[in-house]
């Protein structure tokens, strides 16, 4: 089943049960705190477990691939040449970055305006986003890195999936265009 359909039935789902949660009982509204920081906690562990997999490997395997320019921007797309051990790292800490952000979020949303059902949600659907990422089925659960976990990875997909327009392209006639207009250069350590 697509993940954005299971989020939002999780999403419905949680509204309805958060609704029957006495969230003004200080334990039951520790508890859910605890909830939440014990998801993120165990979303951190896999994130270091996986990075210390990804440094144990050290895959030096050369990857090229054209990013495409950001949308609405005039660039051109650039050539990216990198090793598949910084590709990985560098999603990882795509990753850690996108996690803290939405810790953020989530705080202020908490501690500032005082809104607690989004606690029980944000409990589940990170937990769940984090072991349906690419990095954990490849590190983690070790599949191999073919068909839709081959490297470079499509950008996750925005509102219900419909994204992807700027999807980095690995095939060898884009990166070929990409060296003859000049646009390479870019070479990540």
């Amino acid at each position: 089943m697509n993940p954005q359909i299971t989020n939002l039935i999780i999403i419905l789902g949680m509204m309805q049960v958060s609704k029957k949660i006495p969230f003004e009982d200080p334990q039951v509204l520790m508890g859910v705190r605890a909830l939440y920081i014990v998801s993120n906690l165990i979303i951190v562990g896999i994130y270091l477990y996986m990075q210390q997999k990804i440094n144990a490997k050290k895959d030096l395997t050369t990857l090229k691939y054209v990013e495409p320019p950001p949308m609405g921007s005039s660039e051109e797309p650039k050539l990216i040449t990198t090793t598949v051990h910084s590709y990985d790292l560098q999603q990882l800490r795509g990753l850690f970055k996108s996690q803290l952000m939405g810790v953020g979020m989530m705080a202020v949303m908490h501690l500032y305006f005082k809104y607690t059902n989004p606690l029980l949600i944000q409990s589940i659907i990170p937990l769940k986003g984090a072991f349906e990422g690419n990095l954990v089925k490849i590190h983690l659960f070790g599949q191999p890195a073919v068909g839709d976990l081959k490297r470079p990875w499509k950008a996750a997909g925005g509102l219900m999936g419909m994204g992807g327009a700027g999807d980095p392209k690995a095939d060898k006639k884009s990166i070929e265009q990409a060296e003859r207009a000049g646009s390479g250069g870019v070479k990540e350590e």
